[in-house]
């Protein structure tokens, strides 16, 4: 990716954070407004935000990007007090740039095809260059574009065929910990790597730089994008670990069980806090709870 498609994706990100915030700042004013499910009070405040805050001479910008990131940037929201109503998430904070660069579009228009090769068009922003190859073609709607380190990356659903499984054993039981990741009721034992634990003498190192180098100068700009990218490559190998270990308890098991941890309470242990964070064991349920397996 150039540097012009890069400035693209960061400014579309941006829009995103932006819109999210404002569509927040005026839920959280109209509280007092009496009782109207978010949904209705959402879609007052996309009337508010096209109608009065896009025509202001400081938000001209926005009318230069695309308004599915808008309208993407709104569902986002809505769906964040569906999961603070249901108790499954807390109330909806405001975002920053240090929560990560990311953004949704969507082609209005239906379904398209993402043919096979290097390069993909994604509705209302154009062709881009893949890193990888896409290895076949693709039907798909909905992308998401986000920055890890200093690259950017694009996902999508596709509608794909169920392939059958393998018989699957019965079920079995998954001790979680911080000596061995997880340790199943059959006696296999899985031992996780630790990144962030590798990692922290260069992060430490490369922080200290940063201190002292002069604040928003292009060195210390470096210094952090290095810190980015060490960050990224501890995240992705986390999570490799994770989606194979639950991929293959998934193919072999039918039912699993996992012990439930008060993680909160246990991060508040700072001899601790470190190496759970390092592990994942959040992301480790959560790819169970999502599906319905535990």
């Amino acid at each position: 990716m150039n540097n012009q498609e890069a400035t693209l994706m960061a400014k579309h990100a941006g829009f995103r954070r932006v819109v999210f915030n404002m569509g927040l700042s005026l839920r959280v004013q109209m509280y007092g407004a009496g009782e109207f499910s978010d949904s209705k009070v959402i879609n007052e405040i996309k009337k508010v935000l096209t109608n009065y805050v896009k025509k202001q001479p400081e938000c001209t910008w926005m009318n230069q990007l695309s308004s599915r990131v808008y309208q993407n940037a709104l569902i986002d929201l809505s769906h964040a007090f569906g999961r603070y109503r249901l108790g499954k998430a807390g109330h909806p904070k405001f975002v920053s740039r240090r929560d990560g660069q990311s953004f949704t579009v969507d082609s209005s228009n239906g379904k398209v095809l993402l043919s096979a090769g290097r390069t993909i068009k994604i509705p209302t922003l154009g062709t881009f260059r893949l890193h990888e190859p896409l290895s076949c073609s693709f039907v798909s709607q909905t992308f998401t574009l986000s920055k890890e380190g200093n690259r950017w990356f694009v996902s999508f659903c596709v509608d794909a065929q169920r392939l059958p499984m393998r018989q699957r054993e019965s079920s079995v039981g998954i001790d979680i910990g911080v000596k061995s990741f997880a340790t199943l009721s059959n006696n296999q034992v899985f031992d996780a790597p630790k990144p962030l634990k590798q990692a922290k003498t260069k992060l430490a190192r490369l922080q200290r730089q940063a201190s002292r180098q002069v604040k928003g100068s292009n060195n210390q700009r470096k210094t952090y994008d290095k810190i980015s990218q060490i960050h990224a490559k501890i995240a992705c190998i986390r999570k490799d670990f994770l989606h194979k270990l639950t991929t293959y308890l998934a193919q072999t098991f039918l039912r699993i069980k996992i012990e439930d941890l008060n993680v909160s309470g246990m991060l508040a242990n700072h001899k601790l806090a470190g190496a759970i964070s390092d592990l994942g064991f959040y992301e480790f349920r959560r790819h169970f709870t999502n599906s319905g397996d535990s």
